[in-house]
């Protein structure tokens, strides 16, 4: 399983900006578009990639699994204590552990 890491608009924007035309998405993260002038396209810099996501900040995707981390977390915590036990609190540390996974950006 795969999260964007980029929202499609921000590439958008920036092709818009910087005269990059048709541009695609191979994979996840994986952006290419036709630069000025050009007659083949070229990926997008990984440099570019990451000003971008340094400026705009967390994707959609990125949010909705940082939240449900959080979520889970808080609940595993209430369970818990309601329950006196620590299951929830494990099963909460597994799926952070897996959303934390999947908000790693493949280099």
């Amino acid at each position: 399983m795969n999260i964007n890491h980029y929202c499609d608009e921000w590439i958008q924007e920036w092709c818009e900006e910087n005269g990059w035309t048709d541009w695609f998405r191979e994979r996840y993260s994986n952006y290419w578009a036709f630069p000025p002038g050009a007659v083949m396209p070229e990926p997008i810099p990984t440099k570019t990639l990451r000003w971008i996501k340094a400026r705009k900040g967390l994707s959609r995707h990125e949010k909705f699994w940082s939240a449900s981390a959080f979520v889970a977390t808080a609940a595993g915590a209430v369970l818990s204590y309601l329950l006196h036990s620590p299951m929830p609190l494990v099963f909460a540390f597994a799926f952070d552990a897996v959303a934390v996974a999947l908000l790693e950006e493949d280099e």
